[in-house]
């Protein structure tokens, strides 16, 4: 019956290290993920603006061509 708790007891240390290191790479995870929206909202900030500045051009050169 030792034997049997010994193993019991392995298993549950084996669990709980798999738990830790689970939480561990979810926390990661979940840290890389905020990261991730945190560049994307950047980068749609950024193509907005970018795509403003280039409507602003065709109209500049629209009007540009009417003067013409």
């Amino acid at each position: 019956m030792p034997a049997d708790l010994d193993a019991l007891e392995r298993k549950i240390d084996e669990l709980i290290k798999l738990c830790e290191l689970l939480s561990r790479e979810n926390r990661a995870l979940r840290s890389q993920q905020a990261a991730w929206t945190t560049e994307r909202a950047r980068l749609i900030e950024k193509n907005e603006l970018a795509k403003s500045k280039v409507e602003s051009m065709i109209t500049r050169l629209k009007s540009l061509e009417q003067d013409s």
